[in-house]
C-alpha cells in the first residue's frame, strides 16, 4: 500500500482499509492517519526524502478525502 507511486492512491487505500476494519478503536479518519503516521515514524531516518514527501502528500490527500482540510 505504501509503495504506490501516487499519494492519492495511498490515501484512498488507507481510507478503504480504515472504513472496512472491524478492529479499529476510533473513527476511520483517526485510524487511517494513525496507520500512515506509524509507518512514517517507524521508517525514521532510513526513509528516502522523495518517499517521505510522497507520504506527507498522502496525509494531505487523506485529510481532503475525509473532508478535514
Amino acid at each position: 500500500m505504501f509503495a504506490q507511486p501516487d499519494p492519492r492512491a495511498i490515501a484512498r487505500s488507507l481510507k478503504r482499509s480504515a472504513e472496512r476494519s472491524r478492529r479499529r478503536k476510533s473513527d476511520p479518519y483517526r485510524s487511517a492517519m494513525s496507520m500512515l503516521s506509524f509507518y512514517i515514524n517507524r521508517a525514521g531516518k532510513g526513509l528516502a526524502p522523495e518517499k517521505r514527501a510522497r507520504l506527507e502528500a498522502a496525509k494531505k490527500e487523506l485529510r481532503s478525502l475525509f473532508g478535514r482540510e
